[in-house]
């Protein structure tokens, strides 16, 4: 199906994105935030996104334990964004109800900047995480344990996202010129009901429980996944 005259350049951007290193995903992310206007809800999301990765890249290398393990995480992990993003914007039948429940929203009025970026990392997070890890299980040949550098640096990411995510909300609920345009009490009770932390920590299990599985039950598993979250994502777009 033909993309839409108006979401070509949008199409352009993520169906070419091919990134390598950390700063080409943040390069790209920056151009999906100049290429579209403050009126799509995707726009929340990827400037959260941006927001959190360069804090990560931002972290000197000695902070890590296995930095090109984590890099090769950041990197794998983006690319799952883009080819859904494509992929909805050229119709695709594969692009999962995780993304559909954002994406179809995203000119949707009564929606605060907020719950399109929390819908985006619900989707990003719950749907495409574990896979992200197994695949960089493929690219390393290191299936992380539980007290491995590996999965000690996982968790220090979820501690540099504790210490940004509140006010990169706060940064959401503000217009450009630093004015209040929203109701910031939202950012807590939205934090309340969605944990990105929580979420991190439970994508790290799904991955290990799915490296057990194989055939019809893995796929049911997946399948089951994507349905919840999309559940959820919906929920987040209609909280109030």
């Amino acid at each position: 199906m033909p993309v839409a005259v108006a979401d070509q350049a949008l199409y352009d951007l993520a169906s070419t994105a091919a990134p390598t290193t950390i700063e080409q995903v943040i390069e790209i992310m920056q151009q999906i935030d100049e290429c579209i206007p403050n009126s799509d809800g995707l726009k929340w999301f990827n400037r959260l996104y941006l927001s959190v990765t360069q804090q990560v890249d931002l972290q000197p290398v000695s902070y890590w334990k296995d930095p090109s393990w984590l890099m090769s995480l950041d990197v794998v992990f983006a690319g799952f964004y883009f080819r859904a993003l494509a992929g909805f914007l050229s119709a695709a039948p594969s692009v999962p109800s995780s993304w559909t429940a954002m994406f179809e929203a995203r000119y949707r009025t009564g929606v605060d900047r907020i719950q399109f970026a929390l819908a985006g990392m619900n989707a990003h997070i719950n749907h495409d995480l574990a896979l992200a890890l197994l695949a960089v299980d493929g690219q390393t040949g290191v299936v992380p344990g539980p007290a491995s550098a590996q999965h000690i640096d996982y968790q220090a990411v979820n501690v540099l996202l504790n210490s940004v995510m509140p006010s990169a909300l706060q940064m959401l609920a503000s217009d450009t010129l630093g004015v209040l345009a929203e109701d910031t009490g939202k950012v807590g009770r939205l934090l309340a009901f969605w944990d990105i932390c929580q979420a991190r920590d439970l994508a790290w299990d799904f991955a290990n429980h799915l490296r057990d599985l194989s055939g019809p039950i893995r796929q049911a598993a997946l399948d089951a996944q994507d349905q919840i979250t999309g559940v959820l994502g919906r929920a987040i777009l209609s909280f109030a």
